[in-house]
């Protein structure tokens, strides 16, 4: 698929669909295999010392993230809907449930790199087994219409997408603790084939009612609900996330030394953190390079700013005197337009600089998911779904802010309008950054 691929929705089909039991079957094999070879396929360009190595608290290692998916689908699917299923290895539950508590005990997070056994072998070996059981188990679901496990597969398979991007984002972070600074793909694109970045215009967007959240067509996780109204102040947003280049002329004029444009607490975190750039560059010699999973690159001035935290975004947006759009902004702003953008399809695996017709919301979906001043709680009329698979979203309602629009390595098809990242303020590891708004005059 071509950089500026088109955003897609979900292949897999809806319990309630006419198509017929065969077309039906085969729909969901298809998406189940694809969706499961890309996560094993990410795998095939490491060494099995990578697949071990935990960075920090907040990632996991890469053979866990291999395992977690396939346990989720052994667990909630395999687990409760085939009879003559048997489990891979029973002690496989403690070591790879994430945070459902429902589900049993579970390995400490930050422990998850101690775990040198199962070997990467073992691991391949219980991937074949649910695999080739959940392939038996799609023929019976679609004979039966089940629509409580198509859900769940949905869910599966959204959750598998999810924990693709938590792969390379953790890597990235590993790798770049290695001072070799081993690239995970040297095979990347290039920077000299990426356009020059448009000057920033504005679009804007006048007051009135609105209506945001999911209505109940295809998939969506349960934070995306209800549906309810909203009314907005008019308002202008950019008309492409912030660059690189922009955020060198803060970091020139002080933007990390100034406390006056920080939150308290990001001003703390800046000083204890000993914050001077965005996570990754390194200053070499009065020139910004950052690190990448295709190695150290040079910092492209016409790419979209990339793993700045919450508090980062908000301080820039303050020095230039504008502000980060709200969560109701951002999805009526982009409504259902299916729009271009720069995902993991792309095989880039970094921001790449806008590149579209002028006057366009330019890199909505894809390049860099994007902070919004938004806290992350429940919608109005939320309530989790029933039994584990409610942890899924609810219980991490505290002190997180919401990003929008998926980034580089986010699946075209795994993105939406209505679509709630989310993330703790102090945050950077994540490929976020930020597109700017204001209040219309």
């Amino acid at each position: 698929m071509p950089a500026n691929a088109k955003l897609q929705r979900s292949a897999v089909s809806s319990a309630g669909s006419a198509e017929p039991q065969e077309a039906l079957a085969h729909r969901l094999a298809d998406r189940y295999a694809q969706v499961r070879a890309r996560t094993a396929a990410f795998a095939a360009h490491l060494e099995p010392e990578d697949l071990v190595v935990q960075s920090m608290a907040d990632a996991s290692p890469a053979k866990w993230h291999l395992a977690h998916t396939t346990w989720f689908f052994e667990t909630f699917i395999l687990a409760q809907y085939d009879p003559d299923y048997r489990t891979f290895d029973p002690r496989f539950g403690y070591l790879f449930n994430s945070y459902y508590e429902a589900a049993g005990p579970r390995h400490p997070r930050p422990h998850r790199g101690l775990i040198t056994r199962p070997s990467a072998d073992q691991v391949a070996a219980y991937r074949d087994h649910v695999d080739a059981a959940m392939g038996r188990l799609v023929n019976a679901i679609a004979d039966r219409r089940d629509g409580d496990v198509v859900s769940l597969l949905e869910l599966g398979l959204n959750h598998e997408q999810q924990h693709q991007e938590l792969f390379l984002t953790d890597l990235l972070h590993a790798f770049s603790c290695n001072p070799l600074r081993p690239a995970y793909r040297a095979d990347l694109p290039s920077a000299a084939d990426a356009p020059v970045a448009p000057a920033t215009d504005w679009v804007a967007f006048p007051e009135g009612d609105h209506s945001i959240g999911h209505t109940g067509e295809g998939f969506a996780f349960d934070n995306e609900g209800p549906s309810h109204r909203v009314v907005l102040p008019a308002f202008r947003l950019a008309t492409r996330a912030v660059t690189n280049g922009e955020w060198r002329a803060f970091i020139a004029d002080g933007g990390y030394r100034r406390p006056t444009l920080w939150l308290s607490d990001g001003w703390a975190t800046v000083q204890a953190e000993g914050w001077q750039a965005p996570l990754y560059w390194e200053d070499r010699d009065g020139a910004w390079w950052t690190f990448t999973l295709g190695g150290m690159q040079p910092v492209e001035d016409d790419a979209p700013v990339c793993h700045v935290s919450y508090f980062e975004a908000d301080a820039f947006a303050r020095w230039a005197g504008k502000r980060l759009p709200t969560e109701a902004e951002w999805e009526v702003s982009v409504g259902d337009l299916e729009v271009a953008g720069n995902f993991l399809e792309s095989a880039r695996l970094r921001p790449a600089p806008a590149d579209g017709p002028p006057g366009a919301l330019l890199q909505s979906y894809g390049d860099v998911w994007e902070w919004t001043s938004s806290p992350y709680v429940g919608y109005p009329g939320y309530r989790p779904a029933a039994g584990a698979v409610g942890e899924y979203n609810g219980k991490f309602m505290c002190s997180q802010f919401v990003l929008r629009g998926g980034s580089c390595i986010s699946a075209a098809d795994h993105l939406r309008p209505t679509y709630r990242n989310f993330f703790y303020p102090h945050q950077r590891w994540q490929f976020s950054g930020l597109r700017l708004a204001e209040d219309a005059a």
